[in-house]
């Protein structure tokens, strides 16, 4: 238990130990966050804040990892989907702010990258017997998939980093919502007799809340898609090797009312020629554009991610 609160702590400690060198390194590169027009009028002061800040996060959970943690096949498969998200994150990132060009990567080349993450999930699971089943929340029923289950894989790691980049679209925002979810997993990991799963999730934990230092508001750094990608990949890889795939909708309840958001604004503006549900989506512009502050946003989603990682550790504890 000692060694796991260690990981915590070194990742944070870590994380707020390299952010006074990064920023000042990520300015003299001018690594500076273009923001959207078509955003919140607000958000337009934030251009310039540098980006790619989830660097920091990812160096914080490797040293942590090298220093306690017990380097499983396990432990490596949830590396290798946390880094290999963020090497997509970070080649998104560059394109935009080295090379100037605002839209980054295209669906179809992150697609065929995260193609090639999943596979590396399936192959692990083949080797290690992987088990194909589908644990139902609240009950003691596991539907086996088949084949099937690896489909669900790869559409999990997908939905699951799109919605956490999705998520971090104000200060503070994804880190703050990702600190409960994280915890969660520590604790399932740890009660399912994965210990070193459970390291792992803390080591995310101490990361979120070290980069937090720098990014509460006003954000001195925005972990940009290298930091929200591989969030995203780390917690898709947490649902995928606890069994907990169906308890990731209730845990990640705020990712997924985020991702759900833009998709009904999308279809409903597509269906109506024009007309909008939100004010603005991902749905934390909407109550912004209502009146609400950005930390009062990031308060309120905080809280409501609490609640429902607290349901989801029920859920599991019934079973």
């Amino acid at each position: 238990m000692l060694s796991l609160l260690g990981m915590l702590a070194t990742s944070f400690v870590i994380c707020v130990a390299i952010g006074p060198f990064l920023l000042p390194f990520l300015h003299r590169l001018k690594f500076g966050q273009s923001i959207r027009e078509c955003g919140p009028a607000n958000h337009l002061k934030k251009s310039g804040t540098p980006t790619m800040g989830g660097i920091m996060m990812l160096a914080a959970m490797a040293l942590s990892l090298a220093i306690w943690g017990d380097m499983t096949p396990t432990v490596i498969i949830a590396l290798v989907l946390t880094f290999g998200h963020a090497v997509i994150g970070f080649v998104d990132d560059y394109i935009k702010v080295v090379m100037k060009r605002n839209l980054g990567l295209t669906a179809i080349q992150k697609l065929a990258m995260q193609f090639v993450l999943a596979g590396a999930y399936v192959y692990y699971a083949e080797v290690h017997g992987g088990d194909q089943g589908l644990w139902l929340p609240g009950t003691d029923i596991s539907i086996d998939l088949g084949l099937g289950y690896y489909a669900l894989a790869f559409v999990l790691l997908v939905g699951t980093t799109n919605a956490v980049n999705l998520t971090d679209g104000l200060d503070g925002l994804a880190s703050c919502v990702s600190v409960p979810v994280t915890l969660v997993f520590a604790i399932i990991a740890y009660l399912g007799g994965s210990a070193d799963l459970s390291g792992f999730a803390l080591t995310m934990t101490g990361a979120c809340l070290g980069f937090l230092v720098f990014n509460h508001y006003p954000a001195k750094v925005f972990m940009g898609d290298t930091g929200s990608l591989a969030l995203g990949g780390g917690i898709a890889a947490l649902a995928l090797l606890t069994k907990t795939e169906l308890l990731l909708i209730l845990l990640g309840g705020i990712y997924v009312i985020e991702a759900a958001s833009v998709i009904i604004q999308v279809t409903y503006f597509h269906l109506t020629g024009g007309k909008r549900i939100f004010r603005m989506s991902p749905i934390h512009h909407h109550f912004e554009l209502g009146g609400w502050k950005e930390t009062k946003v990031v308060a309120v989603f905080t809280a409501v991610s609490c609640l429902f990682s607290l349901l989801a550790l029920g859920l599991w504890l019934l079973k």
